[in-house]
């Protein structure tokens, strides 16, 4: 049951950081890798996949955007969604393979739901920009302290 939970806890975790909630993954990641119970492969695909679709709500938001901007718990500061859009509109969709950076890819990625792009192509770009980051945590997590 403890392992479920686990798992439970660094998906939350994962998800949660991507959307609106104050919170970060990369601990809770690194805590479950250095206790060495747990699959390093599932624990890159839960927090994968949960940063994934915690990007996905960012992705509707910016759909809604024009009813939610002014809202104090919304996402991402009038600054930083300026620009990201002008990032993405230069840029295109490939802005989104930064979305795995702390602030700025959050914005980008309510930017992308705001200029419509298409949720498919949208997830797998997100889905390899995040998994990236936490191949890179986890490496450097099993190198040096592993």
């Amino acid at each position: 049951m403890l392992d479920f939970s686990a798992y439970v806890s660094l998906f939350a975790a994962a998800l949660g950081a991507a959307t609106i909630l104050p919170m970060q993954s990369e601990p809770v990641l690194v805590g479950l890798l250095l206790t060495g119970k747990f699959s390093v492969a599932a624990l890159l695909a839960v927090a994968s996949v949960g940063n994934t679709l915690g990007s996905i709500v960012n992705w509707f938001l910016g759909r809604g955007i024009e009813r939610f901007r002014d809202r104090r718990w919304f996402p991402v500061g009038e600054k930083a969604l300026e620009r990201s859009s002008r990032w993405y509109r230069k840029y295109g969709k490939w802005t989104l393979l930064l979305s795995w950076m702390p602030l700025f890819g959050d914005a980008l990625t309510v930017v992308a739901g705001v200029l419509r792009e298409p949720l498919l192509p949208f997830t797998i770009l997100v889905f390899i920009a995040k998994t990236g980051r936490y191949v890179v945590l986890t490496l450097v997590t099993l190198q040096f302290f592993g």
